[in-house]
Formats: structure tokens, sequence, C-alpha cells
């Protein structure tokens, strides 16, 4: 960070920035203690006097040194500018953090009250405010800090939504922390940069934004006094005595013109995002509408076994998009088993991570959850939440995110973000809640633990941020994991090396798990059983041992013919699946994946099958299901799949 700031100062745009900075600021601070008394100093013999080498700018119509007057009215110009930054910043953080803390419908109407005071120009709320605190310094300042706040609050507003997204949120409220807590730990540390950055530019506008008030008479009043008081006491002299109106108004641009230099010029060194003072940017909501339709699941997914862990039936999880609701997982029926693996598969899309997302109750926010049933070990996922219910989920439910470059909060610890599990849901002193962090890291096979503990998230490798992303959920009991591609992002031999790490700790505790991947050959290895997926439903499902041997659907044998192996021939061209995945937004009446398969006819394209007990499957594997009307039906061969020497003798 030391390295970054200096990188700052040493442009020349920056280095000039921070030398007037520096000057004004230190103007301030010594100004009255300079030159004081004289520019209290009463001189009746040189009233209105012209500008000269004792009085520089002249005197006032009491004989008081203008120039001295403007170098000691630089403390409270710019005193009372920062307070009212303070204010615009403390209170648009405040009106931007409402929607994260109170939830997507009651913090809609904060974003629409942020939204109309944004579309009033700020001078216009800086006057009215200042009708209604009266006049003085003091209405002044919460006047042009009120006026300010909204622009503010919507940098704050969009900078939240940013960081809400990151999966190191998601991982706070996956282990049930809450929302207040997760914004001053996880959020606000990471948008505090660009706060800074633009509240640095917001000083400078409110200096000339108080100046104006005071000018117009609103702000400082007799006998105390500002530059735009100054400005407005030469402004009548400007014809006999101009200097007297040119040096306040000198004084408060350069002062302005330095805070907006030295903001701008960190913000390009940095790459914060500019938006604060009396500008705006953007916001990001999002909404959610309509219920479920129908269920398609045998009555296998109903299974109330004590053994079973997550019940899932009739899951639909709806978004709001530019058209309308948009339903991207349809009518999902599954459950998981005590130290089951299962596998859902299918390309990007078709609403695996959306799935895995509704059931560990990470949509709240952005979407709307529905289901018959949604039980997590007996627990009601659909209720509404309470402290003992996050505390359940926090120990016994753990999900690895498929990126480890956000994994983690990059401002904190990786010790100290595993040790809040600890010290959150299981009461443990910080000294024991690290304890345990070093024993879980120490479990995840990550050597040195105890100064690994110590580190930040950069100074981790990916596959030593997803170990230890494992090694949070393992700090309470998990009875679940879910991992949403957890792979994606590694090298292949740590691909192994973590794959090989849930399966041992599925293993020794008897952990379910929920593995998603779009490479049905790793899912094949790690899972007992698979959950393909279509346009947001489950089209088959049935043991990883028949996943190359006996599918069913001709949307997963086209996606195990798609993975080349040892044995591919390198003289054919590669298999591929016709066509592109189904948009969410828009899915065809039948079967969704009419259009791509070769073996669709019109009852297809008009009748859309259920997920059932496929009469086919072998004796022994009684929970193979496949939604499909053409289900087991010989692929013809397409063209495309001819060998390369056909091709090139082909005419």
């Amino acid at each position: 960070m030391q390295g970054r700031w200096r990188r700052v100062v040493r442009t020349p745009l920056g280095l000039t920035a921070t030398v007037l900075v520096v000057a004004v600021v230190a103007l301030a601070v010594l100004g009255p203690v300079l030159w004081g008394s004289g520019a209290g100093a009463v001189d009746t013999d040189a009233i209105l006097a012209r500008p000269s080498a004792r009085h520089w700018a002249g005197t006032d119509n009491l004989g008081r040194d203008i120039l001295l007057r403007v170098l000691v009215a630089s403390r409270l110009s710019i005193l009372l500018a920062l307070l009212a930054t303070v204010i615009a910043v403390v209170a648009g953080s405040l009106l931007g953090s409402a929607p994260f803390v109170l939830g997507r419908r009651t913090g809609r109407w904060v974003s629409a009250g942020v939204n109309i005071a944004v579309a009033f120009p700020g001078l216009l709320l800086a006057l009215f405010f200042a009708v209604v605190f009266g006049v003085g310094a003091t209405g002044a300042v919460l006047a042009i800090g009120l006026a300010g706040a909204p622009a503010f609050a919507r940098l704050t507003q969009t900078l939240v939504a940013g960081v809400a997204a990151r999966d190191y949120v998601a991982a706070a409220r996956a282990v049930g922390i809450g929302r207040f807590r997760i914004l001053l730990r996880h959020v606000l540390p990471n948008i505090a940069e660009p706060l800074v950055v633009n509240a640095t530019i917001g000083a400078g506008t409110a200096l000339l934004s108080f100046a104006g008030l005071s000018f117009l008479g609103l702000g400082v009043q007799s006998p105390s006094y500002d530059w735009g008081r100054l400005l407005y006491d030469g402004i009548g002299m400007i014809y006999v005595n101009a200097p007297a109106a040119l040096a306040p108004g000198a004084a408060v641009l350069l002062a302005g013109l330095a805070f907006n230099l030295f903001g701008e010029s960190v913000a390009k060194g940095l790459g914060v995002p500019v938006g604060g003072g009396l500008r705006g940017v953007g916001s990001a909501r999002a909404g959610a509408a309509s219920g479920p339709e129908r269920t398609d699941q045998g009555e296998e997914a109903g299974d109330r076994s004590p053994e079973v862990v997550l019940d899932v039936r009739d899951l639909e999880v709806t978004v709001s998009g530019p058209s309308g609701p948009v339903r991207p997982v349809r009518g999902v029926s599954f459950d998981v088993r005590r130290g089951e693996a299962i596998g859902i598969v299918g390309e990007s899309g078709s609403g695996k991570s959306m799935t895995a997302l509704a059931v560990t109750r990470l949509l709240a926010d952005h979407g709307r959850v529905d289901a018959s049933r949604l039980e997590f070990l007996g627990d009601d996922l659909l209720a509404p939440d309470t402290a003992v219910r996050r505390r359940t989920l926090g120990t016994t439910l753990a999900m690895v995110f498929q990126d480890p470059m956000t994994a983690f909060n990059p401002t904190r610890r990786i010790g100290a973000q595993l040790a809040e599990v600890a010290t959150r849901h299981q009461g443990r002193s910080r000294k024991e809640a690290m304890a345990r962090a070093v024993d879980r890291l120490t479990a995840v096979r990550i050597p040195d633990a105890d100064r690994r503990a110590r580190q930040y998230p950069h100074e981790f490798s990916g596959g030593m941020r997803q170990r230890a992303m494992i090694g949070m959920g393992l700090m309470g009991a998990p009875a679940l994991i879910v991992a949403d591609e957890p792979t994606t992002a590694l090298d292949v031999t740590v691909q192994q090396q973590v794959l090989d790490l849930l399966a041992a700790i599925r293993e020794a505790d008897d952990v379910a798990l929920i593995l998603i991947s779009h490479d049905v050959t790793v899912v094949g290895e790690v899972c007992d059983r698979i959950l393909v997926m279509y346009a947001g439903r489950i089209v088959e499902d049935l043991p990883a041992a028949e996943l190359a041997t006996a599918a069913r659907h001709p949307y997963t044998r086209a996606l195990v013919d798609a993975v080349p192996d040892m044995n591919t021939d390198p003289t054919e061209p590669l298999a591929t699946i016709p066509g592109r995945p189904v948009d969410p937004a828009d899915v065809p009446p039948g079967c969704a994946y009419a259009d791509r398969c070769p073996l669709a006819d019109a009852r297809c394209e008009a009748e859309d099958p259920l997920l059932a007990a496929d009469p086919a499957a072998p004796a022994d594997s009684p929970r193979h299901r496949v939604a499909c009307w053409q289900a087991g039906e010989p692929l013809p061969v397409r063209p495309d799949d001819r060998s390369i020497d056909d091709l090139v003798e082909s005419p």
C-alpha cells in the first residue's frame, strides 16, 4: 500500500497536488497563530487604503489588513468544509449501506429516496437545507453536508453492492454472521479507499459551496469571517480596490483546486472509481417475483429418512430480468444423505450454481427462492431467519466457492477470518478460536499453519486459498459441504489435491458433499450420484458408476462424449453439442433440449417430460431417473461425426 501511494506522489500531477494540499493545511494550522493579531488590528488612519507595500491587498472599512485576514480565515474556511465533508460521507455511507443491512424490500425505499435526492442539483439542496437550519456557520455546515450525502450514498451503494457479491461475503453469510457485522468487518474496510479518495475531492467541492453560502449571507456571520464572507465584503469595493475581492477569491480557487487535484491524482494512481462530492454514479439493485409452477420429480426425492441431510422438493429460483421475472431454476428435487457425494453437472447457465446458492440461502437479496420443502438436518430453510438457525448453519454447513482469489476478505488475516466462526458460534475466546483455526489449517494440509494464519490472502497461492476455504468450513462440524466448481481456477495438479482433500474429509467425518462442476469426469471420479441439469431442471439422476456406460438422456451422453480421454482417436474430430444452451428468460415449450437433440420429435417439442424412474434402468439401480421421451434410444451418426480422412476425401 505504501508503494502505491509513493507512485501517486511521484507523478507530476500527484506531486503538485500534494504540495498544494500540504501548503493549504499548513496555512490553516499556522495562519491564525502567525497573523491573528495583525489581522484583527484596527487602523483608523488607513481605512479603505489601496494596495501598498504595507498592505498588499489594501484594508477594509476599519483599516484591517485584507491579506492577513484572508490568511487567518483559511482555518475556519477549511475546517468548516472538512466538517461538511465528514457529515456528507457519514450520512451518505449510512444511507448507501442501508439496503444491504435492511434487506431488499425495506432497502428499496431508501434507494428510491436517494435516487430522488440525487436528481436535484447539489447547490439547490444546500440552499434548501440552509433555509431549514437557519443562517450561520452551523446551519451552513449541516446544509452542505446533507446536500452532498445523496451522491456519497449512491457511491456507497454501488461499492457495497460490488463487495457484497464477493465470495468471502457469501461465506460469512453461510456461516451465519449477521448483516451488520458483515458490513463492519467485511464490506466497509474494502470500500474505505474509494470513499476516502472521493471525500478528498468532495472537500474541494464543499469548500466552494461553503464560500458561496457565506457570500450570499447564509454562512459565517460577523464578527467571524471566512473566505466567502471576505469575498462578500470585498465585492463592494471591487472598482476601487480589486485585490480586496481577488485575494479571498484566489484563496478559494487554489484551496478547492488543491483538494480536487489531489483526489483526482490519487484516484487515477490507485485505480479508484470517482463519484463523490456532488457527482453521482449508478446503483445496483435486484428483485424477484412469481412462485413455483409445478413439480416434476419422483417420490425418491422426498425421502424423509433420518440419514437425509438435505431434502429439496420443487425448488424454484426467480430473479428479475430486463423483460420481467426469470426462472434459472425450475422445479428441482433431490436429496443428499449422510456421507453421500452428489455431483451436479451441466453447461454454463444450466442452473447449477443458482441451485447451490438457493439451498445455502445465499440468494436472499438477489432472487426469490420457493420450494414445497427445503430442509437441512430437519430445519426448514424457508422459515424466518433466527440466531439459532444461523448458528446451526454456521457450524454444520460449509461452502467452498469457485474462485479462490475472492474467497477471503483481502483486508483481514486468514487466521482471523477462520477464527470468526469459532468466536461467533462456538463461544470460544479469541485465543482458543485462533488455536482452532491453526488446527484446521493443518488439517487441510497447509504447511507451517501457525505462521500462515497470520498472513493475508494475497500471500497464499490459489491452491492454498482453496484449502484454507475448506478449512473455514471445518471450523465447526459440517454435515454438508457445498463445493461450487472448486477447481476451476487451479492447475491440474492442485485440482487433484483439492479433490483428494474433499474425499478424505468426507471419508473421515462422514460428511455429505455436493460438488458442482463442468467436468463430468471429475464428478464421476469423486461422487456417488450425478445430477445432470439443463435449462434449470434436472434431466437425469443416475449413479456415478453408470455415467459412462448407462446414461439414458441424450444430453448426458453428449456431455460424456464431449470429454476426450486417452482412447480418443486423434484422427477423429472432437465431439461437440450443437447449438447453444437455452436462455433462462426464453425457455421454449416442451423439452428445453429438443432444439439440440438429434432424437427430438413432435412430442418432445410439445410436451415437457417429467423426471421419473427409468424402467429400463438396471435392477440394482432403483434411483436412476431420467426426463426424456427418447431415453436410451441410439443416437444417429451426424455428418460432423465422420473422420478427418472422410472429410478430406469427400468432394
